[in-house]
């Protein structure tokens, strides 16, 4: 995935200690959701360890020369982070950073752009840590407080930390019991209404390697292999560790079904196996707020290159989505097969031997 151009959270989270109002620690400091960005290079940020559970921001971390905290559980003097906008994710990983901060001075400290609820989240953070100092910058909030000093309510701060926590969803639906997901991942409390369209149009014909390409919890991956007894192995490509989990889980009633294999990938790097079938609904944004279809053409042009002759791509997108010429590139045939409620099902087949 192309990386960001500009990230104003993360400039405005590292302006405390650029301009002398913080210190950083000798003994070294954790980064939460850490991303690689302008100003943040090891040289710089002597000690910092990163956690990301995204692979391309991890990607991105690792070429800059960051160590990557793969285990987590250290505890810190200092701990940054760049909350999300999911309010039960962000309210647990504020919690779990109060958990990793260490010593009676040691320091949480957060930023959030003005238009994704960063006072909301501000005020989330002096409930459990205590009062919160704070500064604006590159039209962001960062704030930051002192969580062991005993000001902060310990018992709440405690509850947040599970709010992320796995757990059975669709409950009140037919298929109560068989999905486990979490908050914060992509529709991670229901059935995302294009991998429904898609799932639906899948043909019981689809026979061989097959590939799910942004998997997430596994809806699309489940469909295919209930849907398509002729699958005899199943590669889930998920950028997002906390999602991959959850599709192992859910995927795991398949096991003796077919050959499974849960990659942490970003397939906009390409893809390293070669399929007969590839199924996708392609993400169209970044952890931002702003549309990337590049992301999708990228997905669709991973598909092209990893597909056998003959090999087909089932896709959902947005209706509005310009995908056309990417597909008219890399495949021999490509046919609309459906259009509903702002969406687009494409069967693209690649020419043959």
């Amino acid at each position: 995935m192309p990386p960001r151009q500009d990230d104003p959270a993360l400039e405005a989270l590292l302006f405390p200690f650029l301009t002398g109002r913080l210190q950083w620690p000798r003994a070294g400091s954790l980064f939460l959701r850490a991303r690689a960005g302008r100003g943040l290079v090891p040289s710089a940020w002597p000690g910092l360890v990163c956690e990301q559970s995204f692979r391309p921001e991890a990607g991105e971390l690792e070429r800059a020369g960051f160590s990557l905290n793969a285990q987590g559980g250290s505890r810190h003097p200092l701990v940054l982070v760049l909350p999300p906008r999911q309010r039960e994710e962000s309210r647990a990983l504020l919690a779990e950073a109060v958990a990793r901060v260490e010593g009676a001075d040691g320091v949480v400290i957060a930023s959030v752009p003005n238009a994704e609820g960063a006072k909301a989240i501000e005020a989330d953070l002096a409930r459990i840590a205590g009062p919160v100092s704070t500064l604006s910058k590159h039209k962001c909030r960062v704030f930051w407080a002192r969580p062991n000093a005993g000001q902060g309510d310990a018992g709440l701060a405690a509850q947040w930390r599970l709010l992320d926590a796995p757990r059975p969803i669709l409950e009140d639906t037919a298929l109560a019991g068989r999905f486990t997901s979490r908050p914060g991942v992509f529709a991670w409390d229901r059935i995302d209404p294009a991998s429904a369209l898609l799932a639906g149009h899948l043909p019981e014909s689809l026979a061989g390697r097959a590939a799910d390409l942004g998997a997430g919890w596994g809806f699309l991956s489940d469909a295919l292999l209930q849907r398509c007894p002729g699958i005899t192995s199943l590669h889930l490509y998920e950028a997002e560790a906390r999602a991959l989990d959850l599709a192992r889980v859910n995927l795991a009633p398949h096991a003796d079904r077919a050959a499974l294999e849960f990659r942490w990938h970003d397939v906009t790097a390409g893809l390293p196996d070669r399929y007969d079938v590839i199924v996708t609904n392609p993400p169209f944004h970044d952890h931002g707020r702003a549309t990337r279809p590049d992301i999708g053409r990228a997905f669709i042009h991973a598909a092209a290159q990893a597909l056998e002759p003959g090999g087909a791509l089932w896709l959902v997108a947005n209706r509005h989505l310009p995908y056309e010429q990417a597909l008219a590139e890399g495949f021999a045939e490509v046919e609309t097969v459906a259009q509903q409620a702002g969406f687009k099902v494409v069967r693209a087949r690649r020419a043959g031997r």
